[in-house]
This record gives structure tokens, C-alpha cells and sequence, in this order.
């Protein structure tokens, strides 16, 4: 019985408050509360900054998410088979360069049983796309020609750059993940959540100090006509709330002045300027490349029509 006793006190006193502060927060909201606890000036400045900071990471956060996700720039329209994404770029020109015959060529692009299915970007998607191309104009050119279709050499070697750009770019995916989305997502979830809370322990407090204060006003009283019962619960509750907004002051500026999320911006800056110099190097390499074929093309095609 007296066990029995105990848990039901237990319980009684921990809904008590909680039924304390609904009412008095339903009474606020109806408009039929008293004067409100008002928080310091301070204090008010630092939850706005937490707001802020917490939309801020939630946004940009929502934003680079994309970069866990290997498709996110891979065309929507493009219908590609297994066989397609058996081989890589390289693997397929190796091949293709020690083909003898046709069908030596075709398996160059046919996807061993084991192979894991190549990448999905923009970019890879391109190269794959040109090397086709590159296969398809090679094989129909008429039998016993020695010079190679300038067109298939320029759309292989932008095929080989196109697949390092790609490479390039999953290589700054990795890096973003481990080193800006994973160190957001902790301030996010954790340090910011922790604020929250603490927050919230505030709004508490200040509910049950109203709270307390209503009930000991009920009927008109003043100060003056408070038992002493009365005015000891108010200093309980007044101590509370000042020790939880202590409390939440000290999360808050920890959370405020902590470098971890610029550090953070600033690995995701460099991961973009590395992948997009990376890529400019590449293109700007095969462009000269590509630019040689055209020239010599266009060399022979301007003989060829002054000799008509």
C-alpha cells in the first residue's frame, strides 16, 4: 500500500506542473492571462541568432544534401542499359584499341556478368554517349580506309575527358559529404537541437512561475495578502526560471561562437574550386587536343577542294 502510495504521489507530481503550465499557456493564448515573465533583453537576442543559425543549416543543408546523391546532375531524358554502364571510359578504349575485327569491337561494350554498373552523371553520361558515337561512325567507315574519321577521334578523346570530369566530380561529392554536410548535420542535430531543448526548459520554467503567480493572485489578492506558502513556491518557481535561463544563455553562446560551421563552408568552397580548376584543366586540355584534329581536318578539306 504504501509502495502503491508513492507512485501515485510520483506521478501526481510530475503531472501537476505539466497541467500548471498547459493552463496557463491556454490562458495566454485566450488572452485571459496576467502579466507575462518577460525574458532579458539578451537572452530574447540570443534565441533570435539561434533561429537564425538554425535556418540557415536547414536551408543550405537542404540544398547540398544533393551532393549524396550520385544522379543529381544525370539527365532525366537519357535511357541507358545495363550493358551501357558495364565499362568504364578507359576500359572500353583499351579494348576498342586492341579489336582486330567488328565483333571484337562490339565487346568492348558489352558489360562483363560481374561488373558494377558505372556512374550516373552528366558527365559520364556525355562520355559514354561519345564513345558510342565515336564506335558507331568507326565501324561504318568503308573498309580499307587508313586514316581514322577525325570526327571518331575527336569524339573518343572528349569521351575520356568527360569520364575524368565525372571522376573529378564524384571526388568532390566524397569530400563535401565527409566534410561539410557531415559537420552541418552534427551542429544541426546535435549542438542546435541542444539549444532547442534548452529553450524549451526555459518556456517551461516561465510558464510554471506564471503559473504560480496566478494562482497565488486568484481572486484580486496583492503581494501583500500572499501566504507564506505562496511566496515561497514564487521564489522556488523565480529561482527555476532564472537558474534554466542561465542555463540556456550558456548553450546558446556556445553554440553561437563555435567556428566548426564556417570551418565547415570552408571545405565546401575549396571541394567546388578544386573539382571546377580539376575540370577546367581537363576540358581546356582536350579542347587543344580536339582543336588539332579540326585544324588538320580542315587543312585537308581546303586541299582537297582546290584540287577539284
Amino acid at each position: 500500500m504504501d509502495k502503491f502510495r508513492a507512485f501515485t504521489n510520483s506521478v501526481s507530481s510530475s503531472v501537476t506542473p505539466f497541467a500548471n503550465r498547459s493552463s496557463q499557456w491556454f490562458r495566454e493564448q485566450t488572452g485571459n492571462a496576467g502579466e507575462k515573465t518577460e525574458l532579458p533583453h539578451d537572452y530574447v537576442e540570443l534565441e533570435t541568432r539561434i533561429d537564425a543559425l538554425k535556418q540557415t543549416h536547414q536551408k543550405l543543408l537542404a540544398a547540398t544534401s544533393q551532393y549524396s546523391n550520385e544522379a543529381y546532375d544525370y539527365p532525366p531524358n537519357i535511357r541507358e542499359s545495363f550493358q551501357d554502364l558495364g565499362r568504364s571510359i578507359s576500359d572500353k578504349v583499351n579494348l576498342l584499341s586492341k579489336a582486330s575485327s567488328a565483333s571484337e569491337a562490339q565487346a568492348a561494350f558489352t558489360a562483363p556478368p560481374s561488373a558494377k554498373p558505372q556512374p550516373k552523371t552528366f558527365s559520364h553520361a556525355i562520355a559514354r554517349a561519345c564513345l558510342a558515337g565515336s564506335q558507331n561512325i568507326s565501324t561504318a567507315t568503308p573498309q580499307g580506309s587508313t586514316e581514322p574519321d577525325p570526327l571518331a577521334q575527336g569524339l573518343e578523346k572528349f569521351a575520356i575527358a568527360e569520364e575524368k570530369v565525372g571522376e573529378a566530380r564524384l571526388d568532390q561529392d566524397e569530400k563535401i559529404q565527409g566534410k561539410f554536410l557531415a559537420g552541418w548535420s552534427t551542429t544541426l542535430n546535435q549542438s542546435i537541437k541542444a539549444a532547442d531543448k534548452a529553450r524549451t526548459a526555459v518556456q517551461n520554467a516561465r510558464l510554471n512561475l506564471d503559473a504560480v503567480k496566478s494562482r497565488a493572485a486568484a481572486g484580486g489578492k496583492h503581494e501583500e495578502a500572499y501566504t507564506e506558502q505562496q511566496r515561497h513556491a514564487i521564489e522556488q518557481a523565480e529561482d527555476q526560471f532564472v537558474e534554466k535561463v542561465d542555463e540556456a544563455t550558456s548553450v546558446m553562446r556556445n553554440v553561437l561562437d563555435t567556428p566548426e560551421p564556417l570551418r565547415n563552408l570552408v571545405e565546401l568552397v575549396k571541394a567546388q574550386a578544386e573539382y571546377h580548376q580539376r575540370a577546367a584543366e581537363i576540358l581546356e586540355d582536350v579542347a587543344k587536343n580536339v582543336e588539332e584534329i579540326q585544324v588538320d581536318q580542315e587543312t585537308e578539306y581546303r586541299k582537297a577542294r582546290d584540287e577539284q
